[in-house]
């Protein structure tokens, strides 16, 4: 049997707002270039950021949580003018923060 998966955890939060700022950026960046530029990635970026600040300044630090809260908070979203779903932008904040950390997504350590 496999071993499972060790949990992966950001260091505790020093500047939320700095993180969630970062997080928007890279995110609206990364939107922007899998497929069109739309106008409507800023506004995915900023709540998909607005979520992961909030559960940062909660206290969550689990990778796996933190993408858990925006996958069921970008559920109510409208995703209509949008190639995007609530789970391409999890997956794609998932990616950003492994390889904020030097985590290779596809690789593991």
């Amino acid at each position: 049997m496999a071993d499972p998966i060790e949990p992966i955890t950001l260091p505790p939060v020093r500047n939320p707002l700095q993180e969630g700022e970062w997080l928007q950026q890279a995110l609206h960046q990364w939107l922007n270039r899998e497929f069109i530029p739309e106008p409507v990635n800023q506004v995915i970026a900023q709540r998909a950021a607005q979520v992961f600040v909030r559960q940062r300044m909660e206290g969550e630090n689990d990778v796996g949580s933190l993408v858990i809260a925006i996958v069921t908070e970008m559920q109510a979203f409208d995703f209509s003018q949008s190639f995007h779903s609530e789970f391409s932008i999890a997956n794609a904040v998932s990616d950003l923060l492994l390889a904020s950390l030097g985590i290779d997504r596809c690789c593991g350590n």
